[in-house]
C-alpha cells in the first residue's frame, strides 16, 4: 500500500471522501469551455488597426514639448492703472469708517475705560490712534459737528492776526528792539 498524504482537510482521517460522479455531458461541457478559454489567451485579431487612432491621439498629447508653454496672447502695452475717482474714494472713506466704528477689539477697550481701567501705553496709543482716524475720516465725510469751543478759538487767532496787520513798521521796530536777547542764551 502506498503512503497518503495528509491531508489539510477537516474532519475524521481515514474517513472516505464522497465519490462526485457526473454525467458524460457534463465532464464534455466543462473541457469544452476550458478548451475555448485557453485558446483565446492572446489579444484579438486587427486590435492594432481599430485602436490605433486613439493611441495617437495619447501620444501626440504626450509628445508636445512642456517648454513650448501656453499659446495665450500677452499685451505688449501696459496699460496705466485706473486711479479711483473721488466718489470711490468717499466710498472706501465710508467702508473704512464703518469697519473701524464695529471695531471687536476697540470697543471692548473704550468699555474698559469706561469702566475706569486704567490701560497700559501700548493699548492706549491703539485707542487714541483710533479714535483719531475715524474723527478725521467723519471730518472728511461731513459727519462731524463743530463744537462751540473751536469756533472761538479760531475766531480769536483770526482778530489777533488782524491786530499784527495793522501793526506799522514803527511798532515793529520797537518790538524788535525791546527783545531780550539773554532769554534765549542756554
Amino acid at each position: 500500500m502506498g503512503r497518503s498524504k495528509k491531508s489539510r482537510k477537516p474532519g475524521a482521517l481515514g474517513a472516505p471522501e464522497p465519490m462526485v460522479t457526473r454525467n458524460r455531458s457534463e465532464s464534455d461541457v466543462e473541457g469544452r469551455e476550458r478548451k475555448r478559454v485557453k485558446k483565446r489567451k492572446g489579444l484579438k485579431s486587427g486590435s492594432r488597426h481599430s485602436d490605433g487612432s486613439e493611441a495617437k491621439q495619447r501620444k501626440a498629447a504626450q509628445d508636445r514639448d512642456p517648454r513650448l508653454g501656453s499659446k495665450k496672447k500677452i499685451p505688449l502695452i501696459v496699460e496705466p492703472a485706473k486711479k479711483p475717482t473721488k466718489q470711490e474714494r468717499k466710498l472706501s472713506n465710508e467702508q473704512e469708517l464703518e469697519m473701524l466704528e464695529n471695531d471687536a477689539q476697540l470697543n471692548t477697550l473704550l468699555d474698559r475705560i469706561e469702566n475706569g481701567e486704567n490701560l497700559g501705553a501700548g493699548l492706549q496709543k491703539f485707542v487714541d490712534e483710533k479714535l483719531d482716524r475715524i474723527e478725521h475720516l467723519m471730518g472728511r465725510l461731513g459727519l462731524l459737528e463743530p463744537e462751540d469751543d473751536e469756533e472761538e478759538i479760531f475766531e480769536e487767532t483770526a482778530v489777533e492776526s488782524k491786530k499784527k496787520k495793522t501793526n506799522s513798521d514803527e511798532d515793529l521796530l520797537s518790538q524788535f528792539e525791546d527783545i531780550d536777547l539773554d532769554s534765549f542764551k542756554g
